[in-house]
């Protein structure tokens, strides 16, 4: 299936499904109906065997919708589970290291100052991200926020080595407008869930906010 241009980078965060009643798979489902442009699971608290299984689950449904997958942190699990990518954080394996084992994935990487992102630029990942923006309670110990001023020299740096930029962290519907001029791609967890909690209602309201990013 053809990609579509979507800003969207949606997180399925597999505790806050579980805060939510929501089930992951059917979950993640009902955001690739939405299309966003990337899909990354993030299952902190997970055990090995228990997130290559949502994997194995979701890359399928993802790539029926052409939506990029991504795993969190564990590029062994990337590979096993044929995503398209791994995300990786500050304290995961250094980006040399995962394109020694696994060549063929994409590589984005978490920034928290602007020293860490010109390190990050500086390997050439295929995404870095900066963040918190704001504050955030879906990150446990979560760094300070940068705030959109520091969004805007994470975009400028970033543009200048033509490298895309994902803003992440405590972004809500109401700061989309805010945030979007500034990044490549938006980051988003806990407002992927609409207020109802309804599964059935997950796929119209990502779709909100896609068009929302895309206006």
């Amino acid at each position: 299936m053809t990609r579509i241009d979507s800003k969207l980078y949606a997180i399925v965060d597999v505790d806050t499904c579980r805060a939510k009643n929501l089930a992951v798979v059917e979950f993640a489902q009902a955001v690739c109906e939405a299309r966003p442009r990337y899909l990354q699971l993030r299952a902190k608290h997970a055990t090995a065997r228990e997130t290559l299984e949502l994997l194995d689950a979701i890359v399928p449904i993802a790539q029926r919708h052409g939506v990029l997958t991504f795993a969190n942190d564990r590029a062994d699990l990337a590979l096993f589970a044929r995503t398209d990518g791994v995300h990786v954080g500050q304290q995961d394996l250094p980006i040399a290291q995962v394109r020694s084992i696994a060549p063929a994935l994409r590589i984005g990487i978490s920034t928290h100052s602007e020293m860490q992102l010109q390190a990050a630029l500086g390997v050439v990942p295929d995404y870095v991200a900066i963040g918190p923006i704001f504050a955030t309670t879906s990150k446990a110990n979560a760094d300070s926020p940068v705030g959109i001023s520091g969004l805007v020299v994470a975009a400028r740096l970033a543009r200048a080595a033509q490298i895309p930029l994902v803003a992440i962290g405590g972004i809500s519907l109401d700061r989309l407008r805010e945030v979007a001029p500034h990044a490549d791609y938006i980051a988003m967890i806990g407002a992927l869930v609409p207020n109802s909690c309804r599964i059935n209602d997950v796929a119209a309201h990502v779709a909100r906010i896609s068009a929302e990013l895309a206006g």
